[in-house]
C-alpha cells in the first residue's frame, strides 16, 4: 500500500509509521493492565476512568496547537522532541511509587505522541510526493490497527514483565523511528512567515469544558448534579462563541457550519468511537476478573476483534468504491448493533471461543465503519481543507475515548460484574441504534459531496 519515489522516501514512511502508531498503541495496552494497576495502587473504578480519560484530554488539547506549532517552528524539530517526551515516560513510568506520579508520566506521554501524527503528516506532505494521499490513509490504518492489536499485544507480554511493559515495548519502536527520522527526514527550512499566535482562550475554554463534562459524567453514580452539568453546558457556550470570533482558532467551529454532513460525521465518528473503545476497557477487565482467564488468555482473545477489523479494511475500502457508501455504512451500522446486542449473552461462565465470535463481529462492523467514515468525510471537503478535517477527525476520536472513558466508569463504579456489564451493553445498544438513522442521513448527500470537489 506504500509508495514513495525512491528508498528514502520508504524509510521517511516508515519513520513517521512508527511514531504515529504510537498513541492509539498506548490507549489500548492499557486494557489489558487495569486489573493489575488496580490492584497495585488500590484505585476504584472512578481512579481508573480518569487514568484513561486524562490521556486523552491531554491529546485532545495538545494534537491541534502542536500542529499549528509544528508549521512554524519545523516538523522535523517537533517530531523529534515529541519521540524524546514519549522515551522520558516509558522509561519512568514503570516506576511511579503512586498514582499521581503514573498520571504524570502519562500525560508527558501523551503529549509526546499528541506530536507525532501533526508533524508526521505535515512531513509526509512536504516531502513525499508519488501517491500522496494513499501514503497518509495508510497511516490512517497503521493507526488505527495498532489501537486494535493493543489489547492483545499487552497481554501476552504483562505474564513476563507485569503492567510495566506496556511501556517498555515503546522502546524498541522509538529507538527505530529516532534513528531513521534523524538519518532521512530532511532538515527543516526556515520559516519566515508569520509565526502562530497562540490561542490562549481557546485553549483553557476547550480545556474546561472537556474537563467539566467528564467530572459531570462521574458524578451521575450519586445523581443528577445540576450545578456542574449547567457549568459544563456555560463553557461549551463560551467556547464556541469564543472561537467563531477568532481569526485563527485553537479549533475551527467554523468549519462545521460550511456543511450540515461534515457535522453529522463527525458526530457519528464519536459515536463510533464511544462504542469500540467501551468494549476495549471492559472486555480485557471482564475476561480477567468475572471469566478468570490470565492476561494472555485475555489478549488472545481480543486478538479476533483486531484480526477482523483489519481484513475487513481494505475488503470495505473496494467495495465502497463500486458501490458507493450507504450500504457498507448501513451494513456495519446494523452488524455493529448485532455485535453490541451479543454482548448481553457473555456472562461469568461464557467460553472464550464465544466471545471472540462477538467481537469478530464487531470486528467487521468496526472495520467497515471506520474506514467508511472517513473516506466519506474527505468527498465533502476540498483538498485545501484536508489539514482541518483530518485535525478534527482526530479531536472526535479523542472525545469518543473520552466519553467511552465515562461510561466505563459510570457502569463499573460499584465494581466489575455481569449486572454492571449488562448496564454498559444498554447505554452501547442505544448508541448502535443511534448510529443508523445518522448513516441514512449522511450517505443520501455522498453523491452531492462528490459533485463538490
Amino acid at each position: 500500500m506504500i509508495n514513495g519515489n525512491n528508498k528514502q522516501d520508504k524509510w521517511i514512511i516508515l519513520a513517521i509509521a512508527l511514531g504515529v502508531i504510537l498513541n492509539p498503541l498506548n490507549t489500548t495496552m492499557i486494557t489489558v493492565a487495569l486489573p493489575s494497576i488496580q490492584k497495585e495502587f488500590q484505585l476504584n473504578t472512578t481512579d481508573i476512568s480518569w487514568l484513561i480519560a486524562s490521556y486523552f484530554i491531554i491529546s485532545a488539547i495538545f494534537t491541534p496547537l502542536i500542529g499549528k506549532l509544528s508549521d512554524t517552528y519545523g516538523r522535523k524539530n517537533i517530531y523529534l522532541i515529541g519521540m524524546t517526551l514519549v522515551v522520558i515516560s516509558s522509561i519512568l513510568a514503570p516506576l511511579s511509587p503512586n498514582m499521581p506520579v503514573l498520571l504524570a508520566m502519562r500525560g508527558i506521554q501523551a503529549i509526546g505522541t499528541s506530536a507525532l501524527l501533526p508533524a508526521g503528516i505535515g512531513i509526509i506532505r512536504n516531502t513525499i510526493q508519488n501517491k500522496q494521499n494513499r501514503v497518509i490513509g495508510t497511516l490512517s490504518v497503521f493507526a488505527t490497527t495498532s489501537a486494535a492489536f493493543g489489547p492483545t499485544i499487552s497481554g501476552l507480554l504483562i505474564q513476563f514483565g507485569g503492567w510495566p511493559v506496556i511501556f517498555y515495548v515503546n522502546l524498541p519502536v522509538l529507538a527505530v523511528g529516532i534513528v531513521l527520522a534523524i538519518l532521512f527526514i530532511p532538515k527543516d527550512e526556515k520559516n519566515t512567515a508569520k509565526k502562530y499566535k497562540l490561542d490562549v482562550g481557546g485553549i483553557i475554554l476547550f480545556s474546561l469544558l472537556i474537563t467539566y463534562w467528564m467530572v459531570f459524567l462521574l458524578s451521575l453514580e450519586d445523581g443528577l448534579q445540576i450545578g456542574t452539568f449547567l457549568l459544563a453546558i456555560v463553557l461549551t457556550v463560551l467556547f464556541l462563541v469564543f472561537e467563531k470570533k477568532k481569526e485563527d482558532p485553537f479549533i475551527n467551529v467554523n468549519f462545521f457550519q460550511k456543511n450540515s454532513n461534515i457535522t453529522v460525521i463527525y458526530a457519528q465518528y464519536i459515536l463510533s468511537t464511544v462504542i469500540f473503545f467501551a468494549i476495549l476497557l471492559s472486555l480485557p477487565t471482564y475476561l480477567q476478573s468475572i471469566i478468570g482467564v490470565g492476561s494472555d488468555s485475555a489478549g488472545l482473545t481480543m486478538l479476533s476483534l483486531s484480526i477482523f477489523a483489519m481484513v475487513t479494511t481494505p475488503i470495505a475500502t473496494r467495495w465502497m468504491e463500486k458501490a458507493g457508501f450507504r450500504i457498507p455504512l448501513l451494513f456495519s451500522g446494523l452488524t455493529g448493533l448485532i455485535g453490541v446486542s451479543l454482548l448481553f449473552t457473555i456472562q461469568y461462565d461464557s467460553p472464550l471461543y464465544w466471545v471472540a465470535v462477538v467481537l469478530a463481529i464487531f470486528g467487521i462492523s468496526n472495520g467497515v465503519q471506520n474506514i467508511g467514515l472517513q473516506n466519506l468525510l474527505y468527498s465533502f471537503i476540498h483538498a485545501s481543507e484536508s489539514g482541518i478535517a483530518s485535525g478534527l477527525l482526530m479531536t472526535s476520536r479523542f472525545i469518543g475515548n473520552i466519553l467511552a472513558s465515562s461510561i466505563y466508569g459510570l457502569a463499573f463504579a460499584t465494581g466489575m460484574n455481569d449486572g454492571n456489564m449488562d448496564t454498559m451493553v444498554i447505554v452501547l445498544v442505544v448508541v448502535a441504534v443511534v448510529l443508523l438513522p445518522g448513516m441514512v442521513y449522511v450517505t443520501s448527500h455522498e453523491r452531492a459531496g462528490r459533485r463538490e470537489q
